[in-house]
């Protein structure tokens, strides 16, 4: 059956006592080919997009293969080493699961994830958010730079909100950088 941008994540089964979804929640936002993320260089509107798809496929990894909050915690979006990991194993589930992909992709995207499964848990486990509660991934202060703020615990109370309002935040951050490359561009061509 041909992957389709309705089917590319496959819609869970209805559960007993499960709430009933939105059948494109977990789908994809784009239909461009699959491409690596730097999440360096997104513009607002760009990063808007990516933070959605990759919520989306998120949701899909860890209710399909039942990842512990161990491996995925739910401020997985807070924690710059867990996004980069995911969004890379994404993007090579897209390639490994592309139509036009050798039959034996899909092995290698698991033999993959495995390891990947192994580096989400130690990086989960490092910056010590848990199911519950999260913190800002502790830094190490080198000599000469002034001392890392003090981590404290966070409570999570509503996952989805804190994702919208992470996302709100981030693309309004990157809207005013790039509104000041603009007015700094703008103001040397006087």
């Amino acid at each position: 059956m041909p992957v389709t941008e309705s089917s590319r994540y496959a819609p869970e089964p209805d559960l007993p006592g499960q709430r009933q979804q939105d059948e494109d929640a977990d789908g994809p936002t784009t239909a461009e080919p699959p491409r690596p993320v730097n999440w360096n260089v997104l513009t607002a509107e760009e990063a808007e997009v990516e933070w959605i798809e990759l919520n989306r496929w998120v949701n899909w990894l860890r209710r399909t293969y039942g990842l512990p909050a161990s491996v995925i915690p739910p401020f997985w979006h807070r924690h710059p080493e867990l996004v980069w990991e995911l969004s890379a194993l994404h993007t090579h589930w897209l390639c490994a699961y592309d139509p036009d992909q050798h039959g034996s992709a899909a092995i290698g995207w698991h033999r993959d994830f495995a390891d990947a499964r192994q580096r989400l848990h130690d990086w989960t486990t490092n910056c010590g958010t848990r199911l519950d509660r999260d913190r800002t991934t502790r830094q190490t202060t080198w000599p000469g730079e002034d001392p890392a703020p003090i981590v404290e615990d966070t409570v999570i109370t509503n996952r989805d909100e804190d994702f919208i309002r992470f996302v709100l935040e981030d693309t309004a951050s990157r809207r005013a950088a790039e509104e000041q490359f603009y007015a700094a561009m703008d103001g040397s061509a006087a």
